[in-house]
């Protein structure tokens, strides 16, 4: 844990997806006090079809992103959001996905629901200044 994921309906390759993970990895590290090596990104494309929203009251469904960040519990608000908008960014740039088409969900969990057997075991809990 973190475990940054991506669902998108289109298909990449593989240096465009390493190069997400990293810029997501890198910026997640740094804005959300975390060690690097906690942090696991997946990018599933699930090709035509695979994610859909109705953009507005009346319309049809459109093909849509979706960003599902499971994290450690306590993290302000304000600083999910300035993640959130930073990773769309990422997305943006490196996908071309539309910024209008993009969702991010956050799932909060306890340190000792995130097991790094290569790290020492459970993740420690969130408290600023820590890593």
């Amino acid at each position: 844990m973190p475990f940054l994921q991506l669902d998108v309906t289109g298909h990449y390759s593989i240096s465009d997806k390493k190069n997400l993970a990293a810029k997501m990895s890198q910026t997640y590290s740094q804005m959300m006090e975390v060690d690097i090596r906690r942090i696991s990104v997946a990018i599933r494309e699930l090709g035509d079809g695979g994610v859909w929203r109705i953009p507005h009251i009346g319309a049809e469904p459109e093909p849509v992103a979706l960003m599902m960040l499971d994290i450690r519990r306590g993290r302000p608000a304000e600083l999910r959001m300035k993640v959130a908008q930073a990773l769309c960014v990422h997305c943006i740039e490196i996908l071309g996905l539309r910024g209008d088409r993009l969702n991010v969900e956050f799932t909060q969990h306890d340190g000792d629901e995130m097991y790094h057997p290569a790290l020492g075991g459970f993740s420690p809990n969130w408290q600023s200044g820590e890593a």
